[in-house]
């Protein structure tokens, strides 16, 4: 009697559910209003160098990156090293993988670094993409380099695979939830990247992207009620938090944004790019999808407290729901950094082999970077918790709710609920 299914409505009354969606709109429309107009402000006119980094393909006037298929490795002598004798040289061996152009021709010779291979040997049906000099001429002793495995298929059937198993389980909210992932990262490709390639100002870009993105997919995914109203207040008070203490931060802590090689090579093609900006940029981006998974928890645990117990008062219900907050923020927490310590392995391994110590290693360059950037999205996680949980407690407070035991009424049972729910008003 005490259960009920997320998707049915909650029993209210509808002048309160009324007054309290109008309250929530009072505070969340100028928002979704400014961050509209500053995407019109702001949407990319595409004056930047689109092909800027066509040189890096291109440096010998001629070059052109292939993509071919492997049909077997040989060890024999290096392509790189033939003619050496010539001159007085000795001619090396190594392990030759023979690849046959996707775009047809002959069958060519590529010579794949030996620490990428040690990793992962290249296999008969291999897909690699490969840089052809053919035409240009080559100061390496060979027409062909080798640039990386070509990954799309698997990549691909992974992500429908992800797909199929959320709608599975989830059901049409899970298809929802996809659509508005895939439109947010799609903004994030049309407006974010154009707008910051453009030179606008990173902190203002990420801060009006990260609300517009908030605002569509949290009520395309979950609808257009209370709750995610709620959730939305949550999460925009998470990514203000987010955003203070990242702007503070990377001048605070001296954070450049110029430690890894994409930085390196943005700051060289893009000058116009501020890095440190960009950091920040990253920071929020990374922080919406945990923000709106605890604001939308914390809305809906609030809601269904409040159905269990209809009579609770506010107090109550903000102490019962930050017990099941602080339960989430001790999860997210691991969850976050256990993810990045794993993705910085080699980087720790590294410190366990030098007489840096850890402190030092943690605190160097791009790791001091990412500690940086999960401590400051962990704060507004955090801080996020208990003020959407109050919000979510004024909110259904103001609203009224049924009881759990009106779930399942039809007809007359609901109106003796809400019959109810005015004479305990």
């Amino acid at each position: 009697m005490g259960h009920h299914h997320h998707d049915e409505p909650i029993l209210q009354d509808p002048k309160r559910r009324r007054r309290a969606s109008i309250i929530l709109w009072a505070l969340l429309a100028p928002v979704g209003a400014l961050a509209l107009v500053m995407v019109i402000a702001l949407w990319p006119q595409g004056n930047y160098d689109k092909f800027a980094l066509s040189g890096s393909t291109d440096t010998t006037g001629g070059a052109v990156m292939a993509t071919g298929t492997v049909t077997r490795s040989v060890f024999q002598d290096c392509p790189s090293s033939q003619g050496l004798e010539d001159v007085g040289g000795k001619v090396l061996e190594c392990t030759v993988t023979y690849v046959m152009p996707d775009d047809g021709g002959a069958e060519i010779q590529l010579e794949i670094p030996q620490e990428t291979l040690q990793s992962r040997e290249a296999r008969a049906g291999d897909s690699l993409r490969y840089l052809d000099l053919s035409k240009v001429g080559s100061n390496s002793g060979t027409d062909f380099v080798f640039v990386d495995f070509v990954r799309t298929f698997p990549m691909a059937l992974l992500a429908i695979a992800y797909g199929l198993v959320v709608v599975l389980v989830a059901g049409w909210r899970g298809a929802r939830a996809m659509i508005g992932l895939v439109g947010g990262i799609a903004f994030m490709i049309v407006f974010m990247v154009p707008a910051l390639l453009e030179g606008g100002n990173p902190i203002v870009v990420g801060l009006t992207g990260s609300t517009a993105i908030m605002f569509v997919a949290l009520y395309f995914a979950h609808g257009l009620n209370a709750k995610t109203s709620t959730a939305l207040l949550g999460t925009l008070f998470g990514l203000g938090v987010t955003a203070g203490l990242a702007l503070w931060l990377t001048d605070a802590a001296a954070l450049t944004g110029a430690h890894d090689e994409a930085a390196m090579t943005l700051s060289t093609v893009a000058p116009q790019i501020s890095l440190p900006g960009l950091l920040i940029c990253g920071v929020l981006i990374g922080g919406m999808g945990v923000l709106n998974d605890v604001t939308i928890t914390q809305s809906a645990t609030v809601w269904e407290l409040a159905e269990s117990a209809p009579k609770a008062s506010a107090t109550e219900l903000f102490l019962r729901g930050m017990r099941i907050g602080r339960d989430h923020i001790a999860s997210t927490v691991y969850t976050i950094a256990f993810a990045y310590a794993g993705a910085a392995l080699p980087v720790l391994a590294i410190a366990a082999l030098s007489n840096q110590g850890f402190g030092t290693t943690l605190s160097s360059g791009e790791m001091a970077e990412e500690v940086i950037r999960i401590l400051i999205g962990s704060i507004g996680l955090v801080l996020a918790i208990p003020v959407t949980t109050a919000i979510a407690v004024l909110v259904v407070k103001a609203t009224g709710t049924g009881g759990a035991h009106g779930k399942s009424l039809g007809g007359s049972g609901r109106r003796a609920a809400l019959s109810a729910n005015h004479s305990h008003e």
